[in-house]
Formats: C-alpha cells, sequence, structure tokens
C-alpha cells in the first residue's frame, strides 16, 4: 500500500483484550458484529473458535487471546467479532477476530507512533506494525496481514473444509 508508512497519518480502530489496547488499521475492517453463535469446527486450533454465518459466507472466527497467550475470551455484553480482511500469498481471506470491546476509531500521526519493540530472536513479533501512543497509553499496532501466518490459515481452512490442507 503507497504511504503506508510511520510518518502517515495511520486511522485505526481500537479494541481491547485483557487490560490492553490493540489496534487494526482501518483499512482492513470491514465491520464490527456482537458476539454471536459460532459453530466449533473439529481438529482446528484452539485459537479457531469456529465460523459464523456471515451474510450467506462462511467466515473463521479467531480468538485474539488464545492466539497471543492469554485466556479464552468470555463472551459478554460488550464481546464482539471484528470483520477483517487479510492478504496471505496474495489471496485477500474474510475473517473474524474475537475482541473484548471495541474502544474507537483514532487517527494517529507519525509521530504518536514507535517501531515495533525489538525482543530478541526467540519471540515473534512481527505481527506488531509499531506502538502508537493516545494520551498516556501505548496501543499495540498490529498488522493484520502477519497476525494470522499462512501456516495457521491452512490448518483454518483444512477444517473449514473451504481448501484443501497443506502438506509439507
Amino acid at each position: 500500500m503507497a504511504g503506508d508508512t510511520m510518518t502517515a497519518t495511520a486511522q485505526c480502530l481500537t479494541f481491547k483484550l485483557d487490560d490492553e489496547v490493540y489496534a487494526l488499521d482501518i483499512g482492513k475492517v470491514r465491520e464490527v458484529l456482537d458476539f454471536t453463535t459460532v459453530t466449533r469446527v473439529p481438529r482446528t486450533p484452539d485459537f479457531m473458535r469456529g465460523v459464523i454465518n456471515l451474510r450467506g459466507s462462511v467466515v473463521p472466527v479467531m480468538d485474539l487471546r488464545l492466539k497471543f497467550g492469554m485466556s479464552a475470551t468470555e463472551k459478554t455484553v460488550n464481546t464482539c467479532v471484528i470483520i477483517t480482511e487479510v492478504t496471505v500469498d496474495g489471496e485477500t481471506i474474510v475473517l473474524g477476530a474475537l475482541a473484548d470491546s471495541v474502544q474507537e476509531v483514532l487517527d494517529l500521526d507519525g509521530s504518536q507512533i514507535s517501531p515495533a519493540p525489538r525482543i530478541g530472536t526467540k519471540l515473534r513479533t512481527d505481527f506488531i506494525k509499531g506502538m502508537g501512543k493516545h494520551g498516556d497509553r501505548f496501543i499495540i499496532l498490529l498488522d493484520a496481514d502477519r497476525v494470522f501466518s499462512a501456516d495457521d490459515l491452512a490448518l483454518m481452512e483444512a477444517g473449514t473444509g473451504s481448501a484443501e490442507p497443506v502438506v509439507q
């Protein structure tokens, strides 16, 4: 995407997981839904909660809390599903991400965004686009295309029957 640098203004949808605030580029967000019934799919990773019917389309739903090593998302009045578009290997995939609550749409300019922290070689942080500062809080800016790796999506598609499993 042209102009997708840390100096440009980033418009983000912020949401909470546990007590932390995360954000996705608003251009990757299609819509936000109230938590609905999720149909569990056998033989899929724990972080894949299942699938939902979105106007006739089968959309996989991921639990970001489980993906990030937290406890599973508990259904509350604020729990929602953020419908996003991710691009993996040139293919656009629509998926839902569970969040504890959606906060707001924020405009962060380049001066409010720092590069992702370097935490050493053992921890994977390539899905963090940067750290935004809003007031006295940090906002973890996620790279939607990297939160779920191609391997994760292959496992997910194998479980939903929407693609053949990847054999390596």
